[in-house]
């Protein structure tokens, strides 16, 4: 149940970055659409984020469209490594095998340079 409470308030901070953040709306323009989303490796808790600098929408779920996704081993680590998302946590969780990283590097750099906005 936390797991999903962060992800849906995760959602409603990217929409409030975009409408009160000018930076954030900037990167939003510069890097162009990025559909991505955050899931257990079981998908019993998954949820995806569609961000254009127009808008920026969240649902349940993880459509196969996605350009990222972050697959999780089970919610407990998606919380420890999502309270603290950095570059070392992710780093750690991809070597210890409890996070996977299906799609592009550089859509999770284009991810983690956007999420650097967020207050």
């Amino acid at each position: 149940m936390k797991l999903r409470m962060l992800l849906w308030l995760l959602g409603w901070m990217l929409k409030r970055a975009r409408r009160r953040q000018g930076r954030f709306g900037e990167l939003l323009r510069d890097n162009g659409r990025l559909d991505w989303g955050i899931a257990t490796e079981d998908l019993r808790i998954a949820r995806h984020y569609r961000m254009t600098a127009e808008a920026i929408d969240s649902a349940p779920g993880l459509p196969v469209d996605l350009d990222l996704e972050l697959r999780f081993r089970d919610a407990d680590s998606a919380l420890a490594i999502l309270k603290k998302p950095t570059q070392r946590a992710f780093l750690d969780g991809m070597i210890d095998g409890r996070v996977r990283l299906v799609g592009d590097s550089r859509d999770l750099q284009r991810l983690q340079k956007l999420l650097g906005q967020l207050r």
